[in-house]
């Protein structure tokens, strides 16, 4: 683990005599997320309460305070727990012990090599770390969370710097007429698995940034994530006034003032926090925009000592690297340039040696457009050595939205490249997958994630039978979460008796089950479904070969649009003919996102091309044996090759939007119709769809060891990094 000289680690003044003398290793092991991906973590906390367990929404910390004494004692005095806690404990240590890598040989730059004592500096404004840490809304934070978790097990030196917030992303509401409602609930620090990072005199580190003329504060907060070290800033501090202490409220929450001062606290505030810390990154990584202020402030530094903005930008860019996600240009942050000014005032330019006009210039695509937005994109680009895209098809989507940055350039030219994205395998698959794979592949199957023989060896060993009966598991325990979450939904929201109690009987565990789940947003479509209602209910309402659906996804709060096509699909399953077939749950997070992608037959994929920069969901699915149907592009464009799922549609680009969508509907009604539903229900004389499981192998074999983010991140090290 990453040392922080003069500050102290708040988790070594933690009291475990609370607790009975056996179980004591729970302490240590609820400090770390570890756990959460580790064979036994999460059961190990679960099986102490289960009941607690949930309604302290599997926060290991909590649980272990609400847990009573009784309980605590029973398990204390049942070998068989007992013994498992030891294991898993002892499985720590040892993952803990391994030292962290270090590059060798020399920088040609002049720059430090990758070393403990000069760790990458990850920056991004959402950690999916767990649902226990809620700073996260969707893909971006989850893939971060990924991240971090492929750098530990890689023992890449890295330190991760973020935002914590009060209120995190809404917790989402479906009225009865289907409209969404959003519900803010405060985090409070003290009971998550994080802690305040002190000062050797025991008074909280704190950093400050002059934003809108006042003097901000931000403490700061760890939370372990294996190896790596998550740093937190936080201005909820009575030091602040009262409007300041919401900078770090709402994720992606208030207005557009709310948003930049949120992002100088990212960047500006995230290096100084480094600074405190006495780290000396070798490399920052900026995932996205929202950190890219960092860069001036490294450039600032450097002024100060002496340099000219022009030879200290260049050596800022020598140590930033830039991942964009983007790949529209409305989608990339941008602000009125008279917000920029009340944002930053005159101070911080002036020590950047600049004037108005040069200080504004940086963030726009034509220097020399003064009424051009100020936009973090652009900034970022031209102050980072390099720019990647998180997919083959964005890099190139991603030249040409930017080429104007390089005037002289063809798109072709334009340097920006890709990293195509992964998942963290331990976090997604499901333990009896994981089970099944360490039977074939071994123990160390996780190590050997990207080993392409060793995937083939070890499938080509799994029989149909076995590989059928652990999916079939699974999908059985997702109709019962299902029928759970759909019966006390239903029951909030006052529905009537029967449509209440029909939610313990819906869905049929050897139906077709499609999982649709992501943003509710325009370009990801999620009315192409429904283009012709009728004929999609022949394919559900099919008696001998029937499909049932499985929503779940959030509209951003001020999206009237995508709240109305939410309310269109929640309408949808009112349906007689619907309801036993389509269920929308509310409130999609980690913890749905587990159940849908580890126990679906199939997920599904719409979003219009070009616009799906990556996309990782399906990712997940395919780590568990699931099949992809989805239109070409993003990281399916890589993975699809005819034999490990299905393709929606061409990979043709250029028609109109609506064209386009009759054309895409078209395709994905007739995909169901021939080939998805024919071939799950072919069944041999021994009831098992063979030519279906030789699918899921395949797809098994062909994306796991590719799309995973321990080959991201090595490749991120490889060619981005280093």
């Amino acid at each position: 683990m990453i040392e922080t000289p003069d500050v102290i680690n708040q988790t070594t003044a933690i009291d475990s005599s609370f607790l009975p003398l056996p179980l004591r290793p729970l302490v240590q092991l609820s400090w770390n997320y570890w756990w959460s991906w580790s064979a036994d973590g999460t059961s190990i906390f679960r099986d102490l309460d289960p009941d607690v367990w949930d309604e302290c929404e599997h926060n290991p910390r909590e649980l272990l305070a609400r847990t009573s004494d009784y309980r605590l004692m029973q398990m204390a005095t049942d070998p068989g727990y007992v013994e498992q806690v030891q294991r898993l404990s002892q499985r720590f240590e040892q993952y803990m012990a391994k030292p962290l890598a270090r590059q060798t040989g020399s920088s040609q730059s002049g720059r430090s090599l990758i070393s403990p004592e000069h760790p990458v500096a990850y920056f991004c404004a959402e950690f999916g770390v767990h649902n226990s840490l809620p700073l996260y809304s969707g893909g971006l934070g989850v893939l971060a969370g990924d991240h971090l978790k492929s750098a530990s097990d890689l023992r890449l030196p890295l330190v991760a710097v973020g935002l914590l917030y009060r209120f995190g992303y809404f917790q989402q509401r479906l009225r009865r007429d289907g409209w969404q409602e959003e519900h803010y609930g405060e985090t409070y620090p003290e009971q998550l698995p994080i802690h305040r990072i002190l000062n050797e005199d025991g008074t909280p580190l704190m950093i400050d940034v002059l934003m809108r003329g006042r003097a901000v504060h931000a403490q700061v907060w760890r939370a372990d994530v294996g190896h790596v070290p998550l740093y937190l800033l936080d201005t909820n501090i009575t030091e602040n006034e009262n409007i300041d202490r919401l900078v770090t409220g709402h994720l992606y929450g208030g207005d557009r003032q709310t948003r930049i001062v949120q992002e100088m606290l990212l960047g500006i505030g995230g290096v100084r926090l480094l600074r405190k810390l006495k780290l000396e990154p070798s490399v920052f990584h900026l995932n996205e925009g929202h950190s890219a202020f960092l860069t001036l402030e490294l450039a600032r530094e450097l002024i100060q000592s002496g340099l000219p903005f022009t030879e200290a930008a260049q050596r800022v860019r020598e140590r930033c690297v830039f991942t964009t996600h983007t790949p529209v240009a409305a989608g990339n942050d941008e602000f009125d340039s008279n917000l920029v000014t009340r944002a930053f005032g005159p101070t911080y330019e002036q020590e950047l040696g600049l004037t108005h006009e040069e200080f504004e210039a940086l963030g726009r695509v034509n220097p020399k457009d003064s009424k051009e937005p100020y936009g973090l994109t652009p900034l970022a680009i031209r102050m980072c050595r390099s720019t990647n895209g998180v997919s083959r098809k964005h890099g190139e989507v991603s030249r040409a939205l930017w080429q104007k940055l390089w005037p002289e350039s063809t798109v072709s030219e334009v340097p920006i490249t890709h990293v195509t994205n992964g998942v963290h395998a331990p976090t997604w698959v499901a333990p009896v997958i994981r089970s099944l794979y360490e039977s074939y592949m071994g123990g160390d199957w996780s190590d050997q994630v990207r080993d392409k023989v060793r995937w083939e060896q070890g499938i080509a060993k799994v029989s149909d039978a076995e590989l059928w009966a652990a999916h079939s598991l699974l999908k059985q325990r997702l109709i019962a979460f299902i029928r759970q979450r759909s019966f006390h939904a239903r029951t909030e929201r006052g529905e009537s008796m029967q449509y209440t109690e029909s939610a313990r009987k819906m869905f049929d565990p050897s139906a077709l089950t499609i999982g649709f789940a992501r943003r509710i947003a325009a370009y990801k479509r999620w009315n192409l479904l429904l283009k012709d209602p009728d004929r999609l209910l022949k394919i559900i309402d099919s008696a001998d070969r029937p499909v049932q659906f499985v929503f779940a996804g959030k509209a951003h709060p001020q999206d009237q649009g995508a709240k109305l096509t939410l309310q269109q699909v929640a309408q949808w399953k009112y349906d007689a003919r619907v309801q036993a077939r389509a269920v929308f749950l509310q409130d999609y997070d980690h913890e749905i996102a587990h159940e849908l992608v580890q126990s679906v037959d199939v997920w599904l994929n719409v979003p219009r091309r070009p616009l799906e920069a990556s996309g990782t969901s399906g990712e997940k699915v395919a780590m568990n044996g699931g099949l992809n149907l989805s239109i070409l592009d993003g990281w399916w464009l890589e993975g699809y090759d005819g034999t490990n799922g299905f393709a929606i549609g061409s990979s043709a680009e250029g028609a109109e939007a609506g064209d386009v969508d009759a054309s895409d509907a078209e395709s994905l009604y007739r995909v169901l119709e021939e080939q998805v539903v024919p071939l799950y229900y072919e069944r041999g004389s021994d009831g098992l769809p063979r030519k279906w499981i030789s699918m899921m192998k395949r797809s098994i074999v062909t994306l796991v060891p590719e799309f995973n983010s321990d080959r991201m991140v090595e490749e991120y090290l490889r060619r981005i990094y280093s």
